[in-house]
């Protein structure tokens, strides 16, 4: 599976990228601004703060497909090697289908229907991103959304990986790769939350106490 931070925070990446299996980092203009730097400031210093290597993931502004093509080229040209993320709507489809010819990877985004993500596999994406925590809030099921998008891609598209986005925890992205996909991008917040489980942290407070009392040490020695 491939792993992702969904993050335009550099100190964040830097001090994950040393723990996490990271493949790399998916933004959107969301996340960018809320980092109040240049896109083209933001996108080397995430790769750097990956080591030089990984994948990174930005998207265009533009509403039509011929402004988004424009943006995605820009974009690639500026930050090679990038996945360029475009929404699955009308114009969205129309541009990735042109990307496609000219070899430029995307991900169809603002994904809230398995039917919607088919299509945008079909129209060349990639990687296809449902918003799981997005569709639970507006009374929607996103588990059992990604599940049938994961049914679809394998029947329909198996060029295609579903990078699932939008996490308030990690039971929801369990419950995504236990779904199939091969891709998750997780927030920091709940990057965190797999590794500071209070329960595990009490067990190992416990051993220390333990071997301390026993031997009047914290080490092998």
């Amino acid at each position: 599976m491939e792993l992702y931070l969904d993050t335009a925070d550099v100190s964040a990446v830097k001090r994950l990228s040393r723990i996490l299996p990271l493949q790399g980092v998916t933004t959107n203009p969301s996340i960018v601004a809320k980092e109040r730097k240049s896109l083209w400031e933001v996108l080397p210093a995430l790769r750097d703060a990956l080591g030089g290597t990984g994948k990174l993931f930005a998207q265009v502004i533009a509403a039509d497909a011929e402004q988004m093509v424009a943006e995605a080229v820009l974009l690639t040209q500026r930050v090679p090697g990038l996945v360029v993320k475009i929404p699955a709507t009308s114009e969205g489809l129309a541009a990735i289908k042109k990307l496609k010819l000219m070899n430029i990877p995307t991900l169809g985004t603002a994904v809230y229907g398995a039917g919607q993500g088919l299509l945008s596999a079909l129209a060349g994406a990639e990687y296809v991103a449902p918003y799981v925590n997005r569709l639970d809030a507006q009374g929607g099921d996103g588990i059992a959304m990604v599940t049938e998008l994961q049914t679809l891609l394998r029947l329909h598209a198996p060029g295609a990986k579903v990078l699932a986005a939008s996490f308030r925890t990690p039971r929801q992205a369990v419950d995504c790769l236990l779904a199939g996909c091969q891709a998750i991008t997780l927030p920091v917040d709940v990057a965190e939350q797999f590794l500071g489980t209070p329960a595990v942290n009490a067990a190992i407070a416990q051993f220390d106490q333990d071997w301390q009392q026993a031997f009047g040490t914290r080490s092998l020695n």
